[in-house]
């Protein structure tokens, strides 16, 4: 288990690129086996769950080649459906959440599909009830297996169905999506996901000859074509890391030009961190964040304290708020951060607060943060990463107190932050990798 060492306390100064948006890469990696057809993939984060997802296709029959750095085709052309059965690709498929979405292209091109109980953070209970439903709506049937953990899913033939999703789930979205481009006829999804790497999944597939309408909003249109041809594609920048690093940019009170941000597509983002009294600028499509001795947090109209809370997009990404709520301690005035989604995100705050941040929690899903206004440094501390986002907020945390922090578990960070010691470094940090 690897740690980090962090000497906290430095101010930040330069530029920085964010990688490829992990979440995207997942769904458009998954997409690949849709096709017999070559498919290039550019701007792929070079991390963890994406290296296991690749690895996890190759070993499925995929023909992958690394072009370039964060640059892969992917040829789908013969695929060894019998790999399912084995001991190998239960233990793989287990330790990614992502894999789950292997489930809709494959029922689609196969008719069956097998994934085990599959892994990933540690922050609540994250059911698969919503992918399954709807693949059923389709036609499939499905098993699980209490025993083994595993769930299997077949179909004689895909029809297209009105299936109104039950949460706006990304990744059930994405793979009920996947399945309908190649079933009979015409499928409605209402209440569907509609985030921009689900947008991103539906345009690629578009461009493969699939014919999705609705793209962008809660009511997807799909009528089902008999294939799928190849095609390019670009991952958008990763709105989770810009949004950390301009909350790392405010606790350190770092001067930091993030750089290709494709701001059109960060939704609300931008005006959450500017509740929090973090000023930046938009440059172009960069973001620039000068240091800051002090942000103050806004109240509502009627004088309250401000909340801030998850909600499917077009609301606030959940993966942002263990980095939001960083980014208040050092803050003038109160927020409640409400975590809605998984009520067990919310549990690394007790590191924040042995480091001195005034936080109450005041239960599973909810903890308001008292800033403490830059009149006391944060302490620093050992502990280890719980989950990715929250081990990236105890990074920040780190990086503002003083002296030396180690945190451990942080293959945890590695799963969704493509080197972010040495980028950091780069900017003159100092994160010694242990």
């Amino acid at each position: 288990m690897g740690s980090f060492e962090i000497q906290g306390g430095l101010k930040l100064e330069g530029e920085i690129i964010p990688q490829g948006a992990k979440n995207e890469a997942l769904q458009i990696i998954c997409a690949t086996l849709l096709s017999k057809e070559k498919i290039t993939i550019d701007n792929i984060p070079d991390i963890i769950d994406v290296n296991n997802l690749i690895e996890l296709l190759s070993d499925l029959g995929v023909k992958t080649e690394k072009i370039a750095q964060g640059k892969f085709s992917f040829q789908a052309d013969t695929i060894d459906i019998d790999y399912l059965y084995s001991d190998a690709f239960k233990k793989k498929a287990s330790r990614l959440r992502g894999s789950v979405m292997i489930v809709g292209p494959l029922l689609a091109r196969f008719k069956k599909a097998f994934i085990p109980k599959p892994g990933g953070d540690k922050i609540g209970r994250r059911r698969l009830d919503t992918h399954f439903t709807g693949l059923q709506k389709l036609g499939a049937d499905f098993h699980y297996d209490t025993q083994s953990g595993f769930y299997s899913i077949s179909a004689k033939e895909l029809k297209g169905s009105y299936i109104l999703m039950d949460e706006a789930s990304v990744t059930g979205t994405a793979n009920i999506v996947m399945a309908a481009v190649l079933a009979k006829g015409t499928t409605i999804i209402y209440n569907a996901a509609c985030e921009p790497y689900l947008q991103q999944l539906c345009r690629m597939l578009n461009s493969m000859g699939a014919k999705i309408s609705g793209v962008g909003s809660n009511l997807l249109t799909i009528s089902g074509v008999n294939e799928l041809s190849g095609c390019d594609h670009t991952l958008l920048p990763d709105m989770i890391e810009v949004g950390s690093f301009i909350a790392l940019a405010a606790m350190t009170r770092s001067n930091i030009t993030i750089k290709n941000v494709k701001y059109s597509e960060l939704g609300i983002i931008p005006s959450v961190f500017r509740k929090l009294g973090i000023n930046f600028s938009v440059q172009g499509d960069d973001i620039h964040i000068p240091s800051q001795d002090e942000y103050t947090v806004e109240n509502f109209i009627d004088g309250s304290i401000l909340s801030i809370s998850d909600a499917p997009w077009p609301g606030f990404t959940p993966d942002l708020l263990s980095v939001v709520l960083v980014a208040a301690i050092q803050a003038r005035g109160s927020v409640l951060i409400h975590q809605k989604m998984f009520e067990s995100r919310l549990f690394f705050v007790d590191k924040l607060i042995d480091m001195g941040a005034q936080i109450i929690l005041c239960d599973p899903h909810r903890a308001t943060v008292i800033g403490l206004n830059r009149q006391f440094p944060l302490k620093a501390l050992e502990m280890t990463s719980p989950d990715i986002r929250a081990g990236v907020a105890l990074l920040i945390a780190a990086m503002s107190a003083e002296g030396k922090s180690t945190i451990h578990n942080i293959e945890q960070i590695d799963r969704g932050y493509q080197n972010i010691d040495i980028r950091l470094n780069q900017l003159g940090a100092n994160i010694k990798r242990i």
